[in-house]
Parts: C-alpha cells; structure tokens; sequence
C-alpha cells in the first residue's frame, strides 16, 4: 500500500495557471479526467493538480525547481525557457490556419500611421512575444524607425524611449517604464503583485488585454496577434496599420501585418518529458474538438470561466506532440530564432558587434580579408560558403551575415525571407543628393547579357547551337542561366520546350560547363588548382570557369586547348576587361576584342560594340541582403566602409575591383560605382516587374534545393 501511494504521487502531473479563472479551468479538466478515465490510467500519469503561480515566468522557476511540471508559453517565452533555462518543448498549438500567428498593429485614430508610433503609447501582448514584441519591433529596427544603441538590452532604453508610455506585460523586472500604461494590482509581496505581470491579473496582459489597454483609451496602437481580432464587434472603429504607411479594415490581416511567427506551446522539464506527452495526448484525445468526451469538458474554450485563453488559446484545433530530439529551431523556424537573437534574447556576444560576410572562394576570402584590415568601421569577419546559395542557407541559420547576390539569387533571398540591404549602382557618377552623404534614387541601371562566340566560328549563332558545346557562368546567374532559354537556341527548342532552362540545356548541347549543374553540362568545366583546388563543376570562382571570366576562359579554352565552348553566355559590362586580362593573368596570349562577336536573338551576329542592340536581355543589379532585424547594422556598416574607402582613394585596396586577385566581380561586381539604400523597397521593385515575373515563372517549374530548404514552413508542417 505504502508503493501504491507513492506511485500515485510521483505520476501526478501539476500544470502552472497564472489567475483564478485559469486554477478554476484547470481544476475541471482534472475533476474531468478523474471521472472518465480508468483508475490505473489516472494513477499512471492522468492525476492533475493545479499550481498556482504570479505569472508565466514564475512557472517557468517553479518547474525548474521541480515545484509544478508544465506551462503554456508563448513562442518567444517558449525560446526563453528552453535556451536559458534547460526546459523541453513538448507540444505546439495549431491553430485553423497552421501554427504560425500574424503580428498586427491596432489603432482608432485614422490619422496614424507605421511610421510615426514614435512618442505614441503602446499596448503590446507581452514583453519578448512573437506577436505583441518580437516582430513590431524586428519591423521597426529592419525600416530603422527604431534605433538601438546595442549598449544595453532593447527593453530598458531604445523602445521605452521610443514611446512615450506603455504597457508591456512581463517588463517590469528589466525595465519598469514599459509598465507605466498597465493596470494590473501592485504589491511588495510578489505572489500578490499583478502589476505588469504575464498573468490574467494584469487587465491587459495578452492580446486580448492589449485591445483592453487600446480600448480604454490608455494608448494609441496595440500590437497583438490576428487571432484576438475575431473578439472584436466594433469592427469600424479599429484600423489596422499596414507596413507601407497606410491603414486597412481589420479583415485585411493576411495582406496587412506586421510578420509572422510561430504560435504557443507546453514546456516541462526533459525528465518529465514522457509523462507530460502521455498526458497531452490523453488530453486532446477525451476533450479536444474531436474528443470523445468532448460533452464533458472543452479543452480549447474557456468561455464559462470568465477569461479568454485558458490553459490553452481558445482558438487551438489541435495540440501537435513533439517527439524527442526535435531542435528549438525546427520548432520555431530560423527566421523566428534568428529575430530573437537578433533581439539579444540570448544576452549580448561578440557577434553584435561584427558584421560576417559571406565568401564564395578562395579568391573572395582574400579580397574579403584585404577589405576588413582597410576599414576602420565595425569589426569584418570573413566566412567562406562553397556558393551563393550556400550564403543564403548560412544567413538564414544565422551563421553569416551578409552577402551580394545576383539578380536571380536576390530573388530566391526574397522568397527566403531575407531582407534587401543596398543595391549596386552601375551608373556613370555617384551624385549624393542635397544634405546627405549617400546616393539615393530608385532608377536603378541595369545591364544586360549577351551570348559571345569566336570570330572564326562563322557557323554558330542563336538558332543553330543545337549538339555545341555551352559555357554559362553559372547555376541562376540572370546572364549564363535565365535569360538564354528564352531564346530559341536550336531548331529543336521552341515554344513547346520545358520551361525549366537546366532541362532546355541538356537538350541542346553536346556538353558545356555550367558551374553547379551536373552532367554532361559540367564536363567541359575544368575546376581549380594551388590554393583554389577544387572538384570540377564547383559553383564558385575555384572553378576556373566560373563567373563572368569563367566562362570567357571557358570559350577560348584551357591552355592546351581540350576544355572549351562554342557560345559563352554572360554579362557584357566587364567583357572588355576580361579580355585584356586574358594575357595579362597567363591564361592566353594574343586575344582582342576583334577576336570575338556577339551572337544577336534574332540569328545575326554584331560586333562587341553593338550591345545594346545584340543582346539577351536586362540583367538587374546585384543586392546586399541580410536578415530582416540586421538591415540598419549592415547598412551602416556599409556607409562607414564607403566612406572610409573614398576618403582614401590611394588606398591600395579598391572595394569595386577585383582583378589584382586573377577574378572579376569578387564580392560585388566591378561595375559598381557605389550602393543605393533599397531596405524600403521590395524585391519586385529593385529587380522590375519583367524579370521578378519571369524569374517567378520559370522557378514554378523548376526544381531548387534552395527553395526547398526555405520552404520547409514551420507553419504548416506540424
């Protein structure tokens, strides 16, 4: 008897609740199991008793001091508990539309706007919440309407300063003028003390507290999530407030948000973890929406205890159990964790006061490295990536920082969900407009590519390059890999060819190199030798014939005149140079520009000098992108690094050259004259309507390990 009684204690499952309401619900739900499960089952691990703390943070101590076992968080409370404190998260609440949340902005003046909040006051749904903290101010600090010091944590200066009063629920302890607006009961005794609290107790804790705080006329805009917006009946007399400066009627949400993140989940320690998932899943079995005995108790609504979203949101379709060994990440999604480090949830390190560029070879680590010892603004760190969608994996896993893509690659960075930081500017003068230090234009040159044979190949020209041999500069590059399909290459591809330019290319030629493709389009490739060895194919400017030059070395051939092409697909804007440091960087002697003729779209051939007539197509400019939090610490970095280039101009590293390193465009293209700020623009507007279209178009049927991996939707896949 003394064992049985034992057993029952150590099984018993003691979930935290941070009001009356919730310790009532929760009694129910226990009253509930007691009286429709088997004695043993209740025995095993279905016994709950309910523990009362002052708020969800005090939960989080108590099941760290083994004093209650789980508690329902918040996602950026979740983060929080398992990184700092060692807890496991065992289950995520989906909700109708998956399990993500949208962050919406919520005033009554029609008058206001996203861009002037500054000395408003605020109601958010928590400190350090996905949607009431997390992403307005990952917003604000990406469009620098924020700035933050990074001298101490954003809380206790940068955002209490920005508003002029505010209630952020869970702020009193690091930063009590974020507590002024909120309502809640305050007392010495902190068991007793509501104020600012992440408790019910707190009038306007959680969304639903933040339309209270907006409603009672206590501030001027709410930042909440949109599943509190379906409580709201005076639909007429709330606006939303959109991220291009204007309002919209509060259906709008999906078009009219701020971000999107992931939605709550249970916590418990890793010890506990087994018993607290067999509870969970009994749980939802009996009283979820499809529960059995779902007549008896509702697990998702707390309609008859007077408070909304007890225990769990009312709004949960289904509780998703988590298995062992699944990553915080996986959880809550790079983008999300990585606004939360970019937020400093994790405490300040050595990497916010770096900024790490992304290096694509060897050649560019040496470049990269010459540009940080030049510079006198924040500290350059250099890491290498084996290409550019490497650099756009590694900025989403938080592992760089940086980098400048290609047109077609800035396009999948923006289905990626990074962020444009400046765009390169190709145009004859850098003119800084009255009062500023920085160009700033939204014309934005272009340039084109073009298809380049030898002179003496009299035969080959557009129409007839079927069973030749190909050089492009690389997998995606707009010049060497988008715009060629487009044209009609042979007589056997035409209008009823696959869509897909990498299937296009195996059909018509024999072989060619196209550096990060494979098959018979990388045998012609010749990889690298000394310090740049490489495999064949590699895509990056260890493969000789990667890149613009690449593919001009491509099409002459390798010195003993095996490798070469028939037809080079490239950019024109540095084919010039290219040739002349054919001889000079040892590749081959005697080459001029006569020596060469551009192959024209429609089956004629033209000399070098007649691009603008015989050409491909339009090549947008390249774009620094980072991700979404970090846009004004690259963009300053940048700033300062120009600056300090240009007041040196005999320095002798040059930031837009890259020739005394035997590559073209390391790091940025050797056109450029200096950056455009494009943070405020969007990917369609930097690259134009007729390439995002066509890029758009060709990706939906074409296969992309990179697409792949962003897509892996932490909203949609539990």
């Amino acid at each position: 008897m003394f064992v049985f009684t034992c057993t029952l204690i150590t099984k018993k499952t003691r979930w935290c609740v941070v009001s009356d309401p919730e310790q009532k619900k929760c009694a129910e739900l226990a009253k509930a199991l007691v009286a429709v499960l088997p004695a043993a089952a209740v025995a095993s691990f279905a016994r709950l008793s309910c523990i009362q703390a002052s708020s969800t943070t005090d939960c989080i101590d108590r099941i760290r001091g083994n004093r209650a076992d789980i508690v329902s968080l918040d996602a950026g409370e979740l983060y929080s508990a398992v990184k700092q404190f060692g807890l496991v998260t065992i289950a995520k609440e989906i909700y109708r539309d998956g399990g993500c949340v949208l962050s919406v902005a919520v005033v009554r003046n029609n008058s206001l706007d996203i861009r002037s909040l500054q000395g408003l006051r605020s109601c958010h749904s928590g400190v350090r919440w996905t949607a009431g903290w997390n992403l307005p101010l990952g917003f604000l600090l990406s469009r620098n309407y924020l700035s933050w010091s990074k001298e101490q944590p954003l809380s206790q200066a940068d955002v209490s300063t920005f508003f002029n009063a505010s209630c952020a629920p869970g702020a009193s302890a690091m930063a009590p003028p974020l507590c002024t607006l909120c309502q809640g009961l305050k007392s010495y005794v902190r068991q007793k003390n509501y104020h600012c609290e992440t408790s019910h107790s707190e009038p306007f804790y959680n969304s639903q507290g933040a339309l209270r705080c907006l409603r009672s006329g206590a501030g001027d805009v709410a930042f909440l999530d949109h599943l509190a917006l379906e409580s709201i009946k005076e639909n007429d007399e709330f606006r939303l407030l959109c991220t291009n400066g204007t309002q919209a009627p509060l259906s709008h949400y999906r078009t009219c948000n701020l971000g999107r993140g992931p939605g709550g989940g249970m916590v418990t320690r890793f010890n506990f973890r087994k018993v607290a998932r067999k509870f969970l899943v009994t749980a939802q079995m009996l009283f979820g929406h499809r529960g059995r005995e779902r007549q008896r108790f509702q697990l998702f609504n707390s309609l008859t205890f007077g408070e909304n979203d007890l225990l769990f949101r009312d709004v949960t379709d289904k509780l998703a159990v988590l298995p062992d060994g699944i990553d915080i990440s996986q959880v809550l999604g790079l983008d999300y964790v990585a606004l939360l480090k970019g937020l400093g949830h994790e405490g300040s390190s050595l990497e916010d006061s770096v900024v790490r560029w992304c290096c694509i070879s060897h050649a560019e680590q040496k470049k990269c490295e010459q540009w940080a010892l030049s510079i006198k603004s924040d500290p350059l760190v250099c890491v290498s990536a084996l290409s550019m969608r490497e650099c756009v994996e590694k900025i989403k896993r938080d592992e760089v920082d940086a980098v400048s893509l290609d047109a077609t690659h800035s396009f999948i960075a923006g289905k990626c969900g990074l962020a444009p930081v400046v765009t390169e500017y190709y145009g004859t003068k850098c003119v800084p407009a009255e009062g500023s230090t920085h160009l700033e234009t939204d014309v934005l040159p272009s340039l084109v590519g073009v298809a380049v044979a030898k002179r003496t190949s009299r035969n080959v020209f557009i129409g007839n390059l079927g069973g030749r041999r190909s050089c492009h500069s690389h997998m995606y590059s707009p010049a060497g890999w988008l715009l060629p399909y487009t044209h009609s290459l042979s007589l056997e591809h035409n209008s009823s060819s696959p869509c897909d330019p990498n299937e296009v290319y195996n059909q018509v030629f024999w072989k060619g190199c196209l550096p990060g493709s494979e098959g018979n389009l990388c045998k012609v490739c010749m990889g690298g030798t000394g310090e740049a060895a490489s495999k064949r194919c590699a895509e990056n400017h260890n493969e000789r014939y990667y890149g613009n030059m690449g593919a001009l070395r491509c099409l002459i051939g390798d010195p003993s005149g095996k490798s070469y092409g028939d037809v080079a697909f490239l950019e024109q804007h540095n084919l010039q140079a290219n040739i002349l440091s054919l001889s000079s960087a040892g590749w081959a002697k005697g080459w001029t520009s006569s020596d060469f003729e551009l192959l024209c779209g429609n089956g004629r051939r033209a000399s070098l000098s007649e691009w603008e007539r015989c050409n491909l197509g339009v090549v947008p400019p390249n774009t620094v992108v980072t991700r979404p939090v970090l846009t004004a610490r690259v963009y300053d970095f940048l700033m300062k690094s120009q600056e300090t280039l240009a007041a040196n101009p005999n320095t002798e590293f040059k930031l837009f050259e890259s020739q005394q390193y035997g590559e073209s465009d390391l790091l940025f293209k050797d056109a450029t004259q200096c950056f455009v700020h494009t943070s405020h623009m969007g990917y369609r507007s930097i690259l134009g309507e007729q390439f995002y279209t066509h890029a758009e178009t060709v990706f939906n049927c074409t296969h992309s390990d990179i697409l792949d991996f962003c897509n892996q939707d932490v909203c949609s896949i539990f």
